[in-house]
């Protein structure tokens, strides 16, 4: 009864969502890309659509998304282009529904380079581009990540160059990951950096980690624009020892044939010899049909 009534709210609120239309607030809806749309951002837009977004929203132009409701508009038809380019980083960034949210997979410059091989389907699109930024005040920013083992947290200290002299990045905010099998956990919420450049992030003491118990890690600069794509990769021994067998290890429908289901092997075999036992059925009674057919 529980499974039920939970699967009725799932769909209730499915349905909802799909009877509403997704309204972008105006301030996220106007919001410009930073650079011009060229071949170069078009050719990264393709290979990131390709890899993130194409098994939901199929090729562009060729009507092939997959059964989902609400369905997931073909970036070529006029539903999908009657957005502003704000509008489609806002909902590409934020999601909805059975639409992923992709902000802690993919960073704002590379979803503006989706934008921009989508709006390659529309003709009659011309691109504004935001209005040119100063010039960041810090240059060669870096982050230096470092634990804590007595709180169990993680420090984050960011500094650049300014002036000609190597200072903290204060006021930055910076967010920290843990790498996992599919996209990337957040680790605590977003800082930002104080007086001295530093964010400290509380670390969860049940996190798995490897069969040694690393956890890969990263944290990275949220303002893209005015730093750049600022990040730092570390890898700790802070996470609960878990042995994770390789994803091919077990027999399943998409692993290599020598571990197809034992089910599936028997089902396929008693096919084959059943579809062979048909033939060769059909033939002798050919045969015996041309043999009755010859004596008389």
């Amino acid at each position: 009864m529980k499974i039920i009534c939970i699967t009725l709210v799932v769909l209730a609120v499915t349905f909802k969502l799909s009877a509403q239309e997704w309204t972008v607030p105006p301030d996220k809806a106007s919001v410009l890309s930073p650079f011009k749309f060229t071949d170069e951002t078009r050719q990264a837009g393709q290979t990131l659509y390709t890899t993130y977004c194409k098994q939901c929203h199929g090729d562009p132009g060729k009507g092939n998304a997959v059964a989902l409701t609400p369905s997931p508009p073909d970036p070529a038809t006029p539903r999908m282009q009657s957005n502003t380019d704000g509008g489609i980083f806002y909902k590409v960034t934020v999601g909805r529904g059975a639409m992923l949210s992709f902000k802690n997979t993919l960073t704002p410059l590379q979803i503006w380079n989706v934008i921009s091989f989508i709006r390659n389907f529309n003709p009659q699109y011309v691109q504004k581009v935001a209005a040119k930024q100063a010039a960041p005040a810090y240059s060669n920013t870096r982050i230096l990540l470092s634990w804590i083992p007595d709180y169990f947290q993680v420090a984050a200290i960011v500094t650049g160059e300014k002036d000609h002299m190597l200072k903290p990045v204060t006021g930055a905010e910076i967010k920290l990951f843990a790498k996992r099998y599919f996209g990337n956990l957040p680790i605590d919420a977003a800082k930002n950096t104080d007086s001295v450049g530093k964010a400290v992030f509380t670390f969860p003491t049940d996190l798995p980690g490897d069969s040694s118990g690393f956890v890969k890690m990263y944290a990275k600069l949220s303002d893209e624009i005015s730093f750049g794509d600022v990040r730092a990769d570390t890898s700790l021994n802070v996470g609960v020892p878990t042995w994770k067998p390789p994803l091919n290890q077990e027999r399943a429908m998409w692993n290599v044939v020598q571990k197809t289901p034992i089910w599936l092997l028997l089902t396929y075999s008693l096919v084959v010899l059943i579809v062979w036992g048909l033939i060769f059925y059909i033939i002798s009674q050919l045969r015996a049909i041309f043999i009755i057919g010859k004596n008389k």
